[in-house]
C-alpha cells in the first residue's frame, strides 16, 4: 500500500494584491469594518459561502478575477488604506498599557479558557463564556496589554442549530479544516510542526500547536488530532462540552497541563497564569508541581510561590454548573500526580472538596482553583455576592463578607458590537477617539450632535 500524501494548495496572490494574506490571517478584521468590506467587496457571494472567512474566500476566487482585481484601482485603493490601518496598529504606539505602564519586553500573563468566541467561522465557543473570552483578548489588543490566550482547537467545535419544517430544533456538529481557516500551525526551527506530549497514566498525548492572530495578541490552541495518538485520544479535542465526564477530564488535563507546556515549548513564561473558569485549574497543579520538582520546595512553599502567579475567574451561579470529578475518576488519572507533588491520597482530593474530610465528595474545579488563586472574583456585584456565599465553606468560620472573593464586571469589546452604519456615525461626530478611548465621558458629550434624522 502506498503512503498517503498530503498537499496544501493556496492561491496565487498577483504581486500587488499580496496584503490580502497578511489581513486575512489576522482576526482584526473581525472588528475592523473596512477589513471585512474588503473581502465582502471582492464578491459578496463568497463572503457569505465561507461563513465571513477570508481565508477560504481566498480559496474560492478564480485566478482570472484575482488578476482583473489586481487592476481595480478603486479595490487597490480600499485595500492599501485596510493594509495600512494594520501596520499602524500593529505598531501599537501609545497604546493605553504604553502610556500608563511603560512598554512590556514580554507577555506579562496568559488566559486560558476552555472556548473563545472571537468570529463565526471559527467555532470553537458555545455562549457567553466564549464571547467574553473573545472580547477579553480583542481588548488586550487594544489596550496594548501584553497577553497571550491558550485554548483548544476543536475538530467540530460547538453544535450549529437549525429548525426543521415543523418547528423542532436539531443540531449537527461541522468538521473544521483548520488549513482553510485564520490559523497558523506553530513549527520548529527546523520546519517541523510544535508539538508537545502531554503525560497521561502509561502514555503521552501529543498536542499539535496552533495560533491565532487576535489583534496584536496571539491565542495558542492545542489540537490532539495528530496521526501518533491512538483514536480515544485524538478525540479529546474533537468536541466542546462533548462526551462525558472522563472526555471532559481529559480535555481539562490537555488544557491546563499541556496549555503550560506549550507556552514552555514556545519559549514564553509571563509572570501570571489567568484561570477563566474552572475547566483551566490543572494550570494551577502544574505549576506547584514544577517547583516541587525544580525547584525543591515544599508542596506547602510551592503553592505559596505559584499562588502569587494565579489568578481565577469563576462565571457559574449554580453549583451544577461546576465541573466534578468522582475521586475514582480522579485516581486514574492523578495517583502518580499526586506522589509527584508528596502528598497522600486524602491530601489531594481534599485540594478540590469544599469539606476536605467528606472522603465521599467529588473533586470539584472551582474548588481546586479557589484554593490555589491568590486572586479570584466574580463577574458583577451581584455573582460576587453569590460566589462568595456558594463557597464560603472553603474558608470554615470566616464571614461571608470576609470570603476572598472580590468582583470585576464583565464588559463587551466595543467595535465587535458596533454596527458599520454607527460605526461611520461616530466616526464623523464623536472622532477617533470613542473606539481609544471609550471610557472618557467627554467624548459622548459630542452624541448630542448627531442629527436625529441621521442617526
Amino acid at each position: 500500500m502506498k503512503p498517503i500524501r498530503t498537499f496544501t494548495v493556496v492561491p496565487t496572490l498577483p504581486e500587488r494584491l499580496q496584503a490580502l494574506r497578511p489581513l486575512a490571517y489576522n482576526l482584526h478584521w473581525a472588528w475592523h469594518h473596512g477589513a471585512a468590506d474588503l473581502f465582502r467587496r471582492g464578491d459578496a457571494d463568497f463572503w457569505r459561502r465561507s461563513g465571513h472567512n477570508p481565508v477560504r474566500v481566498l480559496g474560492m476566487v478564480e485566478q482570472a478575477q484575482l488578476e482583473a482585481t489586481a487592476n481595480d484601482e478603486g479595490f487597490l485603493a480600499h485595500l492599501d488604506r485596510v493594509a495600512q490601518d494594520l501596520y499602524e496598529y500593529l505598531r501599537g504606539e501609545n497604546t493605553w498599557f504604553d502610556r500608563t505602564q511603560g512598554r512590556s519586553k514580554g507577555p506579562l500573563a496568559a488566559y486560558f479558557s476552555a472556548e473563545f468566541g472571537l468570529t463565526e467561522c471559527l467555532s470553537i465557543f458555545a455562549g457567553g463564556l466564549g464571547i467574553l473570552a473573545g472580547d477579553h483578548l480583542k481588548s488586550a489588543s487594544d489596550l496594548g496589554v501584553p497577553l497571550v490566550g491558550v485554548g483548544l482547537l476543536y475538530q467540530q467545535g460547538y453544535f450549529q442549530q437549525y429548525l426543521d419544517e415543523s418547528g423542532w430544533q436539531h443540531e449537527r456538529y461541522v468538521d473544521n479544516d483548520f488549513y482553510t481557516l485564520p490559523l497558523t500551525l506553530e513549527r520548529t526551527a527546523d520546519g517541523a510542526p510544535l508539538a508537545i506530549a502531554v503525560p497521561f497514566p502509561g502514555r503521552q498525548v501529543v498536542a499539535q500547536v496552533w495560533r491565532a492572530q487576535v489583534g496584536c495578541v496571539p491565542l495558542y490552541l492545542l489540537d490532539t488530532n495528530v496521526a501518533s495518538n491512538p483514536p480515544d485520544d485524538r478525540d479529546i479535542t474533537d468536541q466542546l462540552y462533548g462526551g462525558d465526564t472522563d472526555m471532559r477530564i481529559r480535555q481539562e488535563i490537555v488544557l491546563g497541563i499541556g496549555g503550560l507546556l506549550a507556552l514552555e515549548a514556545l519559549g514564553l513564561q509571563p509572570p501570571v497564569y489567568h484561570m477563566n473558569e474552572g475547566h483551566a485549574a490543572f494550570l494551577g497543579l502544574e505549576r506547584v508541581r514544577r517547583l516541587v520538582q525544580r525547584g525543591g520546595l515544599s508542596f506547602a512553599e510551592a503553592r505559596e510561590v505559584a499562588s502569587a502567579g494565579l489568578v481565577f475567574t469563576t462565571h457559574t451561579p449554580v453549583p451544577a454548573g461546576h465541573d466534578r470529578f468522582t475521586p475514582e475518576l480522579m485516581d486514574r488519572y492523578f495517583a502518580e500526580y499526586a506522589a509527584s507533588l508528596g502528598l497522600s491520597r486524602h491530601e489531594f482530593l481534599a485540594l478540590g472538596r469544599q469539606n476536605p474530610a467528606d472522603e465521599s465528595a467529588s473533586f470539584v474545579m472551582t474548588v481546586l482553583a479557589l484554593r490555589l488563586a491568590e486572586s479570584a472574583n466574580g463577574v458583577s456585584r451581584l455573582h460576587g455576592s453569590v460566589t462568595r456565599q456558594m463557597w464560603q465553606g472553603i474558608w470554615p468560620g470566616l464571614p461571608e463578607d470576609d470570603v476572598p472573593i472580590g468582583h470585576v464586571t464583565n464588559g463587551v469589546h466595543f467595535g465587535s458590537w458596533v454596527a458599520t452604519e454607527i460605526d461611520e456615525v461616530y466616526q464623523r461626530y464623536l472622532g477617533p477617539r470613542w473606539r481609544e478611548d471609550p471610557a472618557d465621558a467627554s467624548i459622548w458629550q459630542h452624541a448630542e450632535r448627531i442629527p436625529p434624522e441621521e442617526l
